[in-house]
């Protein structure tokens, strides 16, 4: 048996495979977010603990001859957060997440210095760690002298479960200190914001061994032996590895809190002026890059929260057949953007409402503004020297047949269904468990799941979402503008 942990922003989620990779029992326990002042988001490292506690307590209830199999543990986790840890492997302070914005400032003064983008690929975003410690730096010195290590948010639960200090290169890469084409720290990156390798974790690749469960951990679980940890991956590539996201032109389209087009590649691609990201894959030797929306399914739970009814509701009022594109358009920028505008401060906005624009029409528009974002990533991406003829669909709002016609619509590309089954983050995560502790070939267990339904643009509505697709394009500098 092989485990997978997923340390979501909302939830742990924990699952159970066996040798053929059939899924045996999952379980998932809440999480947190605190927002202390404008921009900010973090979350206490004790709470993650906390709640991995939970989840394989709610296993061992129901699957616990299974766990009591485990050979290999796989981690997944939410990308960039800052955890800072003390001298006997305490968190000095909450940790702050990837969604804040506090160190914009500091991510604009990493930027301009040219070696960031020269050695990683990548703007310097808020998001990223480095800007995090910068900001620290100046505004918390006392916790910043005391800082010993710098942990990315599932690798201070590997800490926790087997000791060491160790992460892997596709979550690292999203630090901004890693050198991203030879997969190791940068020291010249680290000194800029005042660190060095001695404050950074050991780098293993994700589908290598990590440590090794601690043995009162495995003891209180009924886990028998050694328990290898895999070296795990960030998020969006251990869902890469559940879908199979491996292999040069496949690609996936993530429709959840916040929206991802990921492309696997076989060689390093960076174009950071695109405002995609490149990072190292989780597998050998194989990098990918994304664009990333901050808003997406969070943009219709927005919507829904202000009209008083639920996401499901909204969709189903909107119909079945796609529509054109009907005047009233929506910017997603409700926490800012990524690609490929890099702007922590720009603000959403519809533009174009009448007197007959109801909450369907603001439903559609919502969904096509995301569809837009998407296209804004597919073009970064096409900069960037990939080009995508399709995408697997992901995340829950691909439960919306609607939506997925307007991306597919607006992007002009086939999206690929996969039958029902659960390969999220967390079974990417078994997965590299599987073949860390089995020394198994990635490709061989990284395979896609069956396609069950492909959703094909709508060739007559197109150019009307081309159309449209240019006044949102235009939308941008002028709201920009007024903001500013």
């Amino acid at each position: 048996m092989y485990l997978g942990l997923d340390l979501g922003t909302s939830s742990v989620k924990a699952l159970l495979i066996d040798d053929d990779q059939q899924i045996v029992g999952s379980a998932t326990s809440d999480l947190t977010v605190q927002r202390p002042n404008p921009g900010w988001s973090e979350q206490d490292p004790a709470s993650w603990i906390a709640a991995c506690e939970a989840t394989i307590g709610k296993l061992e209830q129901s699957y616990s001859n299974a766990l009591a199999a485990v050979r290999g543990i796989g981690l997944s986790g939410h990308m960039h957060g800052a955890t800072l840890v003390g001298a006997v492997g305490e968190a000095l302070r909450p940790c702050i997440l990837w969604n804040d914005t506090r160190s914009h400032r500091q991510a604009a003064a990493l930027d301009g210095d040219p070696r960031f983008r020269a050695l990683t690929g990548n703007i310097v975003f808020p998001g990223f760690t480095a800007p995090k410690l910068a900001w620290v730096r100046d505004n918390e010195p006392d916790i910043f002298a005391a800082t010993k290590k710098v942990l990315l948010p599932k690798d201070f639960l590997r800490l926790w479960l087997t000791g060491d200090a160790i992460s892997e290169v596709s979550d690292s890469a999203g630090t901004a200190w890693l050198d991203v084409s030879k997969r190791k720290w940068a020291p010249e990156l680290l000194a800029a914001t005042d660190l060095d390798e001695s404050h950074m974790p050991a780098l293993v690749e994700g589908t290598a061994p990590g440590g090794t469960l601690r043995s009162a951990l495995a003891s209180k679980w009924g886990m028998r032996g050694n328990v290898v940890v895999a070296g795990g991956a960030g998020d969006n590539a251990a869902s890469a590895c559940g879908m199979g996201t491996v292999r040069p032109g496949e690609a996936f389209v993530s429709l959840g809190t916040s929206g991802v087009l990921f492309a696997a590649n076989a060689a390093y691609l960076p174009n950071a002026d695109s405002a995609v990201h490149t990072f190292c894959h989780a597998l050998p030797d194989a990098w990918h890059q994304m664009g990333v929306i901050l808003s997406a399914t969070d943009s219709l739970n927005w919507l829904a929260s202000i009209t008083g009814k639920s996401a499901q509701e909204l969709t189903d009022e909107v119909g079945g057949e796609l529509k054109a594109p009907a005047g009233v358009t929506f910017l997603p920028y409700l926490s800012g953007e990524r690609t490929p505008h890099n702007d922590a401060a720009i603000r959403g906005a519809f533009s174009g409402l009448a007197h007959q624009s109801g909450r369907a029409e603001l439903t559609q528009a919502v969904m096509e503004g995301v569809a837009f974002a998407f296209r804004d990533s597919l073009e970064a991406l096409k900069a960037a020297g990939t080009e995508l003829e399709r995408a697997t669909a992901i995340g829950g709002g691909s439960r919306s047949r609607y939506w997925l016609r307007a991306v597919a619509t607006a992007l002009d590309i086939s999206i690929d269904l996969p039958g029902d089954g659960d390969f999220g983050a967390a079974f990417g995560a078994a997965r590299l468990g599987l073949i860390a502790a089995n020394d198994a070939d990635p490709l061989g267990v990284c395979t896609p799941p069956k396609i069950t339904e492909t959703i094909e643009p709508d060739r007559a509505l197109v150019p009307a979402f081309a159309d449209a697709y240019a006044h949102y394009r235009a939308l941008y500098p002028a709201i920009k503008g007024v903001q500013s």
